[in-house]
């Protein structure tokens, strides 16, 4: 039985949802940004401020004149995803868990009993979602805030974890919301975990 599941996804394509379903019918623990960040912000090196403007953000200046083993002089936002990382090995060790986001697919690559996911669909299904979260929303402005937070996720991964987001060979299972639908989908990661 896979006791550790992390969900990476598109923008949109409904991984947030699948993932606190797949927790509630499993009775595992459910944990995304919002908790992750609160685990972080509780290390106490990091304020409010700096883990909300740095959130998902690679540093423009990175490397210049960064001194990579000194903690406290690494740019903030590599400091948030330490700060991150350790939180989700937390979560992760104390097993019954179901994480989404944060790259926990990469993060827990060498924990046992685990599956990694990845959720994807298409523009139309995922525009629809992005709508009904946030209905004054055009096709067209749902359409850019994909494509912006998609990008800003790829960029993030690769920076940190030299891997491409939503690669196949990164994940135990890959799954296509607009094909088979949400319940579906949780009902095949439920299967997979057992």
């Amino acid at each position: 039985m896979k006791n550790i599941i992390t969900i990476s996804r598109q923008f949109g394509a409904g991984g947030s949802s699948i993932g606190r379903k797949v927790a509630d019918r499993l009775g595992y623990y459910y944990c995304d940004k919002d908790m992750i960040i609160r685990a972080a912000l509780e290390s106490g090196t990091l304020t409010p401020q700096e883990v909300h403007y740095y959130d998902e953000r690679v540093p423009a200046e990175f490397g210049i004149g960064q001194s990579l083993f000194d903690f406290y002089n690494r740019p903030l936002d590599e400091r948030l995803f330490k700060a991150q990382s350790a939180a989700i090995k937390k979560v992760a060790e104390k097993g019954n868990c179901v994480i989404v986001g944060r790259n926990g697919n990469i993060v827990l690559q060498e924990y046992d009993r685990t599956l990694h996911v990845f959720i994807s669909a298409t523009d139309h299904f995922r525009i629809r979602r992005v709508q009904q979260d946030i209905p004054d929303l055009t096709d067209e402005m749902a359409l850019e805030k994909i494509r912006s937070v998609d990008k800003t996720r790829r960029k993030y991964c690769k920076h940190y974890t030299n891997t491409e987001f939503g690669n196949g060979a990164y994940y135990d299972l890959s799954l296509k919301s607009s094909t088979f639908g949400v319940d579906t989908c949780v009902d095949l990661i439920c299967s997979a975990a057992q």
